[in-house]
């Protein structure tokens, strides 16, 4: 293992004056099914140079307007089995130049309702606090080869929601004469995904393409206006559905 971050680190320092590390996690909006406890998320890095990626975890709370709350949560991979909530395993990934490693998320508690999450995953140089398993030498090493050049070290963010243990998804529509409306009336998040507002005439004629989320409870709706079409996909779960309005 020693031997392995000793050649990053080298690989880093050869590449210095180069972009550095630059991650993606692929998607954005991540589930956990109803049936499952676990969730694997992959870190691409697509720089020149190793990332040292803390995983950083915070449990999302609604008001009645719908404005989050975020409160973190301690999301270190040790004694994992006597915390509650979602826990990321490894918290502390090295990426090599061009690679992927994998953290998995797991949850532990009740799932009697649905539960919301923000996972942000934020390259950073490593100091001894961050339980990176690196030497001294290294540490120093590749904090010499990151200051060496100019480097933008950019972290992401996914919102994860851990579907209840008994999902229900209940969609009810109202196709009215003026107004298209939506609720869910279900227990775990749907998506109307690729929602787009076109002209009846002229395909190219759109507005921006938009996903909504609906949690439960919530509705969304909308104003039929005459000469448009409206076009989405109705997402419960596994379970995907194309829409016309008209």
């Amino acid at each position: 293992m020693k031997k392995l971050l000793s050649a990053l680190v080298l690989a880093v320092s050869a590449t210095a004056a180069q972009a550095g590390p630059s991650i993606s996690i692929g998607t954005v909006y991540d589930y956990m099914d109803g049936d499952k406890s676990t969730y694997l998320k992959r870190v691409f890095n697509g720089g020149d140079s190793t990332a040292f990626v803390r995983v950083n975890i915070y449990e999302m709370t609604f008001d009645a307007a719908g404005n989050a709350t975020e409160a973190p949560l301690d999301n270190q991979d040790n004694n994992v089995a006597q915390r509650k909530g979602l826990v990321a395993s490894p918290a502390r990934l090295i990426v090599p130049a061009k690679g992927m490693q994998a953290t998995r998320l797991l949850y532990i508690g009740e799932r009697d309702r649905e539960r919301y999450y923000r996972v942000r995953f934020l390259p950073v140089v490593p100091e001894k606090a961050d339980q990176f398993n690196v030497t001294d030498e290294e540490r120093d090493t590749y904090k010499e080869s990151m200051s060496a050049g100019v480097n933008v070290m950019t972290g992401y963010g996914a919102i994860f929601f851990v579907r209840p243990k008994n999902t229900l998804f209940d969609t009810k529509i109202q196709d009215g004469p003026t107004e298209y409306r939506v609720e869910n009336a279900g227990n775990s998040t749907i998506e109307l995904d690729e929602f787009k507002d076109c002209s009846a005439k002229k395909e190219s004629d759109c507005q921006a393409t938009k996903k909504h989320l609906l949690r439960p409870g919530k509705v969304f709706s909308f104003v039929k206006e005459s000469g448009r079409v409206y076009r989405f996909n109705l997402i419960e779960g596994s379970v995907s559905k194309k829409i016309e309005v008209k």
